[in-house]
């Protein structure tokens, strides 16, 4: 994906302020071992990008004032309330360097699950991102995590789903298999274990037992 870009002369809070008056993003480019580079965006132009996913989790290509970059999506600050982005942070991308970053899930299958369609859970997502390491060439834009065979009252960990070549979990805090998706099921234990008929019938016999 690529954008465009141009070069900042002027740095500090009131030409920030200027640019952003102006229709323009204030922004900055670093790694490698080039000097972070101070540069300036079209705010439509980058607003729209930033609404798509690949923009978020891809190598993108800028265009500094014609030459080109590969540089990754690092943060975003946008205006505590209004539709403005204020500044953005790319990070210089080598070939030959690791990377880590974080993508999306796609979760797919969920609806026709058997968790769904025959035990009447509702599947919750407990992560929406994952964080990988991998060599820039094997990026991919999402991961896809396959609900099809989940029951309920289970959920599904991260080694039920093939990361594809090359591309590694980058786990924090020891958690190698972190938990991804969970069928929770509705009415919590009753549905799980059983109906109201067979809990009544159950108090009934304990009190004929005393």
């Amino acid at each position: 994906m690529k954008f465009n870009a141009t070069l900042r002369s002027v740095q500090g809070t009131s030409a920030s302020r200027r640019l952003r008056h102006a229709g323009r993003v204030p922004a900055i480019v670093y790694g490698g071992e080039e000097k972070p580079l101070n540069i300036e965006l079209d705010h439509n132009e980058i607003f729209h990008a930033l609404r798509k996913e690949e923009f978020h989790a891809s190598i993108l290509d800028m265009n500094v004032d014609g030459k080109e970059q590969k540089v990754l999506l690092r943060a975003v600050q946008w205006h505590p309330y209004k539709q403005l982005v204020l500044h953005i942070d790319f990070q210089r991308v080598d070939a030959s360097h690791v990377i880590t970053t974080k993508i999306p899930l796609h979760f797919v299958n969920g609806e026709t699950s058997p968790a769904v369609k025959l035990g009447g859970a509702v599947i919750s997502h407990v992560m929406t991102e994952l964080e990988i390491t991998c060599l820039p060439a094997n990026l991919p834009q999402f991961i896809e995590v396959d609900l099809a065979k989940m029951v309920a009252g289970e959920s599904v960990h991260l080694d039920a789903v093939t990361l594809p070549k090359g591309v590694t979990f980058a786990a924090h805090g020891g958690d190698t298999n972190p938990a991804l998706a969970v069928a929770l099921v509705k009415g919590g234990a009753k549905n799980a274990g059983g109906s109201d008929d067979d809990e009544a019938e159950g108090e009934e016999a304990s009190s004929d037992d005393a």
